[in-house]
């Protein structure tokens, strides 16, 4: 059943040739330093310096609202999916204009990571909704189905297929896994499927994709460092490719083509309440970081997309 639920995830790039527009406008969704219980929303024309379209724009009715992912749909409407702090489930609401926001739903994942390398808590036995932990030592697998952490969801979309990275524990290592949507409303998620070959103990995985080949950056939550993983499909394989070393605890990448067609990526260096950004023309060599003007103190595990205008 996962080969073919794996088989159903490989897809082609839908082809685009229309002219690259004249200009665009990149939207950023974070919790801040002072509040995880409400997402602001900022833009900018050249990924650099932000300005504000709406600080608290947006406050789930219960829980938090950590580790937003904005994109904007086919129906012309924006969508954020995002942890909600509330053990098995991620978050979702949508706006018309990126201020005012409508909760849609938690939507509900329970079962994750059973018999997966590196998923064991090493803590109680194979447990009931409920209740935490997970069998086994902690570089075991799980045996354990259920989900008890569903956390950092990330929006990937190719042609008319919308996907989420999502990251998933059973009270062991995270792991990150894909859901498809079900339908137009983006209510309705296929079953998770794990990535291939990106280990446990992985989280804030966001994929971006260069030519015929899938890019994931990823934190290693073993070391606090972020990787970077290379595949021929977005579900895998992954294997790990060449990366600058930006050092120990770091998290939260989201990485975003530029306006002159190189990549940026931004991250959380969060112990000490800072943002970066680095450049790179290939994805694998990156610039020396510099820190995000006007935010960085401020925003903490941000997401970015851009659109034309």
């Amino acid at each position: 059943m996962v080969i073919l639920a794996v088989a159903g995830l490989l897809f082609s790039a839908t082809g685009n040739s229309a002219a690259a527009p004249s200009a665009w406008r990149y939207t950023m969704v974070a919790f801040s330093n002072d509040s995880d219980r409400d997402m602001d929303v900022y833009q900018s024309s050249d990924g650099t310096d932000f300005t504000a379209v709406q600080t608290s724009a947006y406050r789930p009715p219960s829980g938090v609202v950590r580790d937003s992912s904005i994109f904007r749909h086919s129906d012309g409407m924006y969508y954020v999916t995002y942890t909600t702090g509330g053990g098995a489930n991620i978050g979702f609401a949508r706006s018309s204009d990126r201020v005012n926001w409508t909760f849609l739903q938690n939507f509900p994942i329970p079962f994750c990571c059973a018999f997966l390398p590196g998923t064991g808590a090493g803590t109680g036995s194979a447990s009931p909704p409920g209740f935490s932990g997970s069998a086994g030592f902690s570089d075991g697998p799980s045996l354990s189905p259920f989900t008890t952490k569903a956390w950092a969801p990330e929006w990937f979309v190719e042609g008319d297929r919308v996907s989420i990275i999502v990251s998933l524990s059973t009270g062991g290592g995270f792991v990150p896994y894909l859901m498809t949507a079900m339908d137009p409303g983006l209510r309705m998620w296929s079953f998770p499927v794990p990535f291939v070959g990106i280990d446990a103990d992985h989280i804030d995985t966001t994929v971006v994709k260069q030519g015929s080949t899938y890019h994931a950056f990823t934190k290693n939550e073993t070391h606090k460092v972020i990787e970077h993983w290379t595949a021929p499909s977005l579900i895998g394989p992954y294997t790990p490719a060449p990366f600058r070393d930006f050092g120990p605890l770091k998290e939260g990448p989201a990485v975003v083509e530029l306006p002159d067609g190189t990549w940026r990526l931004y991250y959380d260096d969060y112990t000490n309440r800072k943002y970066f950004y680095s450049d790179s023309n290939d994805l694998i060599g990156w610039s020396e970081p510099k820190e995000l003007p006007g935010l960085s103190g401020t925003v903490r595990h941000i997401g970015v997309m851009r659109e034309p205008v």
